[in-house]
């Protein structure tokens, strides 16, 4: 295991050890972290590089004095099994623990009778009973507004997701044409779908926000139920990843950029890292869809130039420490505000005193590149509409998190652009959210691309593929209590629920 520190170590592969077992992953986020530990589980020797000083790409921390701060609030889904699979595998399942049930505090300032909470969450009853009663006394729609939600969402649960069609059709003229008003829109439809997607409902592809609604929303009761880290990620993306990795035998080398990928005449992989060749009968690009460009050798997609028309959506967090505590919830969304969603961030970042607040803003173009005092001019007397307590409390640090590339833009049209795992130069496989896995960019997307990547690489050296997660069988429950197993392992317990966010 790289410490930092390059290793003397020369990067080859072992002479003397069996052909069709040496493998070279490019990019250390959850799609390379998957992919090389899916790999070693097979018997296969693997060296995963990654070019900055630690694993976890879009989803880490980092120290800013007391804090450990992440760079964004992620969360999962209960639907999310991928990476659930994924917390199991690196034994960091009971530090991200999942909502008993679905339960999303909606604050709105914006009402002629002042501030007015909502709730968003589940009865335990079958699909679609299982949010009737939410919807039906949920104040933020008129009673007319709720039915026509409840029309469309039936009508959403009869799309086809196989259909190539939908791909082309952007989402918010589907629910304006199902009946959908603007309120509704933001009140429900973009409320969850901005945070998944990355996009507003115009601007997003109706065949992903199709698939994100369906599958959170309408095919389990427990499908949406809510998890996220009470630790910061990087210890679970950086340190319990390292750690699996290790005992796996995969060799990982941070602050280690791959410069050129090439095949010989006898098809091996030399991958060109500065002063070292590294050679392997697989290679996986598990990178960015632009890096991935720049490294693909020639003939190796039909098309590679459509990796550069698949475009970028960036993500702005705001971070706020209070000198008392301003916030009872763990987490709220918000409407009438530019504030989307805020997360107490206070224990998992170590603060001693005060409160710690982050500020998720999705689909953020107009703010990504906005001057850190614009934003506190424009954010802190929001919080103090939102949160009464915070109206006289002191600011004890106020600091922003920019992701200008954070997901690949959910755009009508996307998913023709997504490749698959498998190219078309033999030993050559590609992973990372922006792939053709039909989910949006979010963590549950980039494990899938992984364990896809994995799987083709698998097939290809003859290798055992049995214990890998299986991204095309829907025998893994949503279930509450149910989750995937890594064969051979016996499941362990989530850990204490939390009562009352999305990517």
């Amino acid at each position: 295991m790289s410490d930092g520190m390059r290793s003397e170590e020369p990067l080859t592969a072992t002479p003397g050890r069996q052909p069709g077992r040496d493998a070279v992953v490019i990019g250390g986020g959850l799609a390379g972290i998957t992919t090389a530990l899916a790999l070693a589980d097979a018997g296969v020797r693997v060296t995963l590089l990654e070019g900055r000083p630690r694993l976890g790409g879009l989803a880490f921390s980092f120290r800013r004095g007391e804090l450990t701060v992440d760079n964004g609030q992620h969360v999962y889904l209960r639907c999310c099994t991928a990476y659930r699979w994924f917390l199991d595998r690196i034994e960091g399942q009971a530090l991200a623990p999942l909502q008993d049930r679905l339960d999303v505090p909606v604050l709105d300032v914006n009402r002629p009778e002042g501030r007015r909470l909502g709730r968003l969450r589940r009865d335990a009853l079958p699909v679609p009973l299982h949010l009737g009663r939410s919807l039906a006394t949920y104040p933020h729609l008129s009673l007319a507004e709720r039915a026509a939600v409840g029309r469309a969402a039936l009508a959403l649960k009869g799309l086809d997701l196989a259909d190539p069609a939908l791909d082309a059709q952007d989402f918010g003229s589907w629910l304006t044409a199902h009946g959908q008003s603007a309120r509704a829109v933001e009140a429900l439809w973009d409320l969850v779908g901005v945070a998944t997607l990355n996009a507003v409902a115009g601007d997003a592809s109706l065949g992903l926000a199709a698939m994100v609604f369906k599958t959170g929303l309408l095919s389990d009761p427990g499908a949406a139920d809510i998890g996220w880290a009470r630790v910061p990620l990087g210890e679970l993306h950086d340190r319990l990843a390292r750690k699996a990795l290790d005992s796996a035998g995969v060799r990982t080398e941070v602050r280690t950029r791959a410069t050129s990928v090439s095949t010989d005449e006898n098809g091996r992989w030399s991958v060109e890292v500065p002063g070292e060749t590294l050679r392997a009968d697989a290679v996986v690009l598990a990178v960015a869809q632009r890096e991935a460009y720049d490294l693909l050798p020639e003939g190796a997609l039909d098309a590679p130039e459509q990796l550069l028309e698949i475009g970028t959506a960036p993500i702005l967090n705001v971070h706020v420490v209070y000198d008392r505590k301003v916030l009872s919830r763990p987490f709220f969304a918000a409407l009438g505000t530019p504030v989307q969603w805020v997360f107490d961030r206070t224990e998992a970042s170590g603060l001693r005193a005060g409160q710690y607040l982050a500020l998720s803003q999705s689909a953020a173009q107009d703010d990504i590149d906005v001057p850190v005092a614009a934003l506190r001019e424009r954010y802190l007397p929001e919080l103090e509409r939102l949160l009464p307590r915070a109206r006289g409390a002191q600011v004890k640090d106020f600091f922003v998190t920019r992701e200008r590339t954070a997901t690949f833009a959910p755009a009508p049209g996307v998913g023709r652009l997504r490749p698959g795992a498998r190219t078309k130069a033999p030993g050559l496989y590609l992973a990372g959210a922006w792939t053709a896995t039909g989910w949006p960019a979010t963590m549950e997307s980039a494990v899938r691309s992984g364990v896809s990547a994995a799987d083709a690489a698998l097939s290809a050296l003859g290798r055992p593929r049995h214990h890998l997660f299986d991204v095309e069988e829907a025998a893994y429950s949503a279930r509450p209590g149910d989750h995937p197993r890594t064969p051979g392992r016996e499941p362990e317990a989530t850990g204490a629920s939390l009562r009352g966010e999305l990517r």
